[in-house]
């Protein structure tokens, strides 16, 4: 398994990433979209990609503009449809190497995930994992403190604004995850993308997790089940 630093640009930003790659010729992809105010070095998409990685699929992740070692000042670049851009860039940048085989998939957590959902009708997405994804700007119900929080100190309101619920009915392969507890996407978040989605779709309800899966069980249920649908759609389809 090998490492590769990558640069790319997405609306004339500069944006960098890590590219994890199995010991295994032209192995499928999987592309990671954080959460708003996270990185692409969390560690969930760390440890999924090591995992995927062992099962023979290559891993990309990512850092949004104006987050970890991309380009750009959070408050100023950050909008949803800034966040929808870099993710359709980063699979211009990487999913089309001749060192990949056929199966792309995509893995979004909180935010990231309602980036992946709304972008996949752009592109040939043979599967989608999301954690905690909210379908609408007004389904967070722990509001963005544009006044009192530093991070989004001159950021307006209608920056992140978004609603997908009209792209998820063409929206196939998803496999949901959603903490029962979660208090800043609520889980009907979770019962509205499956309800809307197309099917095969599953959806796992985490039973008293919260949004950041804090508990490792939690964590492992997540990584284990999310190893196992990639590697069912990706590597076994193909």
């Amino acid at each position: 398994m090998t490492e590769e630093q990558i640069v790319f640009f997405a609306d004339g930003i500069r944006l960098c990433g890590t590219l994890h790659l199995p010991d295994a010729s032209r192995p499928p992809l999987v592309i990671g979209a954080h959460g708003l105010l996270s990185t692409g070095d969390s560690p969930k998409q760390q440890e999924l990609a090591e995992r995927l990685n062992r099962c023979g699929i290559a891993f990309f992740r990512f850092d949004h503009r104006g987050c970890g070692r991309s380009e750009g000042e959070f408050p100023r670049v950050t909008t949803f449809e800034g966040r929808c851009n870099d993710l359709a860039a980063a699979i211009q940048a990487v999913a089309y190497r001749p060192c990949f085989g056929p199966g792309l998939g995509l893995f979004g957590s909180s935010m990231g995930g309602a980036v992946s959902l709304a972008i996949a009708g752009s592109f040939q997405i043979d599967t989608i994992v999301t954690l905690a994804a909210p379908v609408r700007l007004s389904s967070i119900q722990v509001p963005l403190s544009y006044e009192t929080d530093p991070r989004f100190t001159g950021m307006k309101p209608d920056q992140m604004a978004f609603d997908i619920s009209n792209r998820l009915p063409q929206v196939r392969h998803l496999l949901i995850f959603h903490g029962d507890a979660d208090r800043i996407v609520p889980f009907i978040n979770a019962e509205e993308l499956f309800e809307r989605s197309g099917p095969p779709k599953e959806l796992i309800r985490l039973e008293n997790a919260d949004h950041p899966l804090s508990n490792p069980s939690h964590q492992e249920l997540f990584l284990h089940k999310s190893t196992n649908w990639f590697r069912q759609h990706l590597l076994m389809t193909s």
